[in-house]
């Protein structure tokens, strides 16, 4: 191996980033135990707090608080929980504030996954004080929120990168996700389609171990069994099928005024002339007033939820709750107090679901609906449509009832959600805060384009290099009368056998204190930077940007010191030609497709298959491209 592979240090060795992996992996699983038992004492306090402020006894138990006798007094206590979380909010820290995932995703893209250490106690009390005193909220929310600040202080604690600080943060929410729910399959899902940004093994294989791992935890404290447990269904006819698909546009359409209502509620509270921190207690004060008249749509709402799937809440009496649990849920969000979303969006969008599913089930009894299965896919398909975490949507309702019968039409139903919400929003429920700053999330994943093409079909054959022994005068010479040939930035520089020595660029060779019988070798400053032919052109992407330069020698893993081309910036741009062609005309033929590559990718690639062609020296004129800014074109090498 020559000095010039040497100095590439490309491609990365692959078993290093394996030993990473697992690593990493290590930790995830111990932010995962960690994530499981958050949840387990967060439902604990949650359980106390609620026996506290609504029956007057001291228990852990996790109760609903629509069995108080407080009559009147019920309002207060969710004004209580407010105040209380305001002064946390205020005096302990601002990011508590809210629903978990959207600060999960601000952290991962504006702090490098870095949440404050204090997050990690404060988001969990204030959850259940919010919680325990009414807040029509889940606690899978604090949860993720808690589980993935435990991944981000780990990541903090010990030497990591960003990337693997943002994994162990994805591992964290995913583990306290599958903590709460037992779904380890839909917390995976959910961690990649809204924090991770990528679909690679570093990242995957991390949160999957830690969801399971939570999983685990959550099996040995709280059993097996599904939390929304219902009877089993039975295969759905074409007829029924299609309507399910219908149903989850519809409820994917409510999906979108949904969000919108809960933004135009936040959005009423900014304009408010009090402090931040007095919002929570006047969110509470409507939890409480709504929760006078509809006990039920305080607290978690997991047995709602229960009993929604399960047909046991029907007709107007669903409709109330529905109704009164979104305005309770959507007053008390925009406030800004510290809840989830999860739970009130399945309890709004089973409750529509089973509303629309008996509507059609009384007008076309014969299509064969189940109202059960109806209200399944709401539940799912309204979050599908509000996060557009359509996979993840489907899976849950899969693992939280076990009933595999059910996938078909969650499938149809959250795929309809996701496009009509596709349609009509820009943003989602948890992309609209990162949205008004300015960020545009993408939410669609695709194979780096850059990743899909080698050097070798992109570089120039055609080197302009510089022999060794030339002076320095004679070679300015040359620059004056060549100027077509010598408007480099950078010119390689090879001895008289051909082997590269290093690059020059052109403001040294033009240096005015160089000795006057100086010859090229002695401006050489440093080791050369090569890329490999076979490397790929986004790894050739990366190594300018690390080395800090423009242009890369092209050389070969047999022969490193040989120079076979040159790939310039130029170059990559002009890489995405093809794509940018392909993706906006419409191809008819395979002929048609091959005219519209570009005529310096034609021209290239042949060549530098040939290695005896690629480093011939000839002398031609210079390239028929425009001239670039950074003088990235590149002529024949000089003789």
């Amino acid at each position: 191996m020559g000095p010039a592979l040497d100095a590439a240090h490309v491609p990365h060795e692959r078993a290093e980033n394996q030993r990473r992996i697992v690593f990493i992996s290590g930790l995830a699983i111990l932010v995962a135990f960690g994530a499981g038992f958050v949840a387990v004492i967060l439902m604990r306090l949650i359980g106390l707090i609620t026996n506290l402020s609504f029956y007057g006894r001291f228990s852990t138990d996790f109760s609903s608080p629509a069995g108080n006798h407080l009559g009147l007094w019920v309002i207060l206590v969710p004004v209580v929980g407010g105040v209380i979380v305001g002064i946390m909010a205020r005096y302990g820290s601002a990011a508590i504030r809210g629903h978990g995932i959207p600060e999960a995703m601000e952290q991962v893209l504006y702090n490098e996954s870095r949440v404050p250490p204090r997050v990690t106690i404060l988001k969990p009390v204030s959850a259940a004080f919010a919680i325990g005193t009414g807040g029509p909220f889940g606690a899978e929310g604090p949860i993720i929120a808690t589980g993935g600040a435990l991944g981000s202080l780990v990541g903090q604690l010990v030497r990591t990168t960003a990337d693997e600080r943002k994994v162990l943060l994805a591992a964290g929410a995913a583990a306290g996700m599958a903590a709460t729910f037992g779904s380890p399959v839909s917390a995976v899902l959910l961690a990649i389609e809204l924090l991770l940004f990528e679909y690679r093994a570093r990242s995957l294989v991390p949160v999957a171990l830690a969801s399971a791992t939570a999983t685990a935890v959550r099996i040995a404290f709280m059993g097996s069994g599904p939390i929304f447990p219902m009877s089993n269904i039975v295969q759905p006819g074409g007829a029924a099928l299609a309507t399910y698909i219908v149903l989850g546009a519809v409820v994917g359409l409510a999906s979108v005024y949904v969000t919108r209502a809960v933004y135009a509620i936040e959005d009423g509270f900014d304009k408010l002339p009090i402090h931040w921190m007095w919002w929570p207690a006047i969110g509470g004060l409507a939890v409480g007033i709504i929760g006078y008249f509809a006990p039920h749509t305080m607290g978690v709402g997991y047995d709602n939820i229960e009993h929604i799937v399960a047909g046991n809440i029907v007709g107007g009496a669903l409709l109330v709750l529905v109704v009164a649990k979104f305005v309770s849920w959507a007053i008390s969000l925009g406030s800004g107090t510290s809840g989830g979303t999860l739970a009130p969006l399945f309890t709004i969008g089973g409750g529509l679901g089973s509303l629309l599913g008996s509507v059609v089930i009384a007008l076309a009894p014969g299509l064969g609906l189940d109202v059960r299965v109806a209200a399944l896919v709401g539940m799912a398909a309204i979050f599908a449509g509000a996060s557009r975490a359509m996979l993840a949507s489907v899976v849950f309702a899969f693992e939280t009832t076990r009933q595999p019968l059910g996938m078909l039409p969650l499938l149809g139903g959250c795929s309809a959600a996701y496009l009509v919400s596709l349609l009509m929003m820009r943003s989602t429920i948890m992309t609209e805060k990162l949205a008004r700053r300015g960020t545009d999330v993408e939410s669609d994943y695709a194979v780096d384009y850059l990743s899909q093409i080698l050097v070798k079909d992109v570089a120039s054959p055609d080197v302009v290099a510089l022999d060794a022994d030339d002076a320095i005068e004679e070679v300015r010479d040359w620059m004056a009368s060549r100027e077509d040939e010598s408007r480099h930035q950078g010119f390689p520089v090879v001895d008289k056998d051909g082997q590269l020595l290093g690059v020059v660029g052109r403001g040294d060779l033009l240096d005015l204190e160089l000795p006057i019988d100086a010859k090229v070798r002695d401006v050489i400053k440093r080791p050369p930077v090569v890329i490999l032919a076979e490397n790929t052109v986004r790894q050739a992407a990366d190594h300018m940007v690390r080395q800090g330069v423009g242009r890369l020698p092209v050389v070969t893993r047999a022969d490193p010191d040989h120079v076979v081309g040159i790939v310039t910036r130029s170059d990559l741009l002009a890489a995405h030609a093809t794509r940018l062609d392909s993706a906006n005309r419409a191809s008819r033929t395979i002929r048609l497709e091959f005219h519209a590559l570009p005529r310096r990718f034609r021209r290239s690639h042949a060549p530098l298959g040939d290695e005896t062609a690629a480093i011939t020296t000839v002398e031609t004129g210079p390239s028929t491209l425009p001239p670039e800014t950074d003088n990235d074109q590149t002529p024949p090498r000089k003789g």
